[in-house]
């Protein structure tokens, strides 16, 4: 079983995707995002734009996906914002074709809970201390200015089913996808501390570099 989580970039999918893979033994994450730094990394920086729109991309994501579900025994977990109905198709429609059962979520929020979100990415608290309520924003000007149209696109019929995060924790959102594709996670155990510092964790291992 594949669970595709959708969403806005700083929309939760990353949290979301660990907190289930946590609680949820035998899951594995398969990162898309990886196939796309690859490309990138090939292609001279003055040609690259988005990685997405090559279809190397969504090739080598449907292949590696498909890999991974016909010999992986657990529940495989998409984390990856796709805003082209088109491009989700091409990769979950063969899938789908082939008998993987498949779960796709939009994971939506209202624009300033998501603008809240970009600044505490990574090690948002500490440049917002130094530097200003937005100035983590700046550094997150690429997901920034692909806010609204995310936003808009994803609330589309095509990319049901939508849930609205605003006023969930990571941990019930997880409790809400698993519950509508018929997955049993563990019980969260974590303090409120130790969810925080789980997700920060999570946060600082997915800061790029390059």
């Amino acid at each position: 079983m594949l669970l595709w989580i959708n969403g806005p970039h700083g929309g939760g999918k990353t949290q979301t995707a660990h907190e289930v893979q946590r609680r949820l033994p035998g899951s594995v994450i398969c990162d898309p995002e990886h196939v796309g730094f690859g490309l990138h990394r090939m292609t001279p920086p003055g040609l690259r734009g988005d990685f997405q729109d090559f279809p190397a991309w969504r090739q080598g994501v449907r292949e590696v996906l498909e890999l991974t579900l016909g010999r992986h025994p657990g529940p495989v977990i998409v984390p990856m914002t796709v805003t082209d109905p088109g491009y989700l198709a091409e990769i979950l429609d063969p899938l789908r074709a082939r008998g993987h059962r498949i779960h796709h979520f939009a994971l939506l929020a209202e624009r300033e809970t998501v603008l809240n979100r970009l600044r505490e990415r990574g090690f948002g608290h500490l440049v917002k201390v130094v530097g200003g309520k937005d100035v983590p924003l700046r550094r997150e000007s690429w997901a920034v200015a692909r806010l609204d149209h995310g936003l808009q696109q994803l609330g589309r019929p095509e990319f049901a089913e939508q849930l609205w995060t605003d006023h969930l924790t990571v941990a019930q959102v997880a409790d809400r996808l698993a519950a509508a594709s018929d997955l049993r996670l563990l019980p969260n155990t974590d303090s409120a501390l130790r969810g925080r510092l789980r997700r920060a964790l999570t946060g600082i291992r997915h800061i790029r570099l390059d």
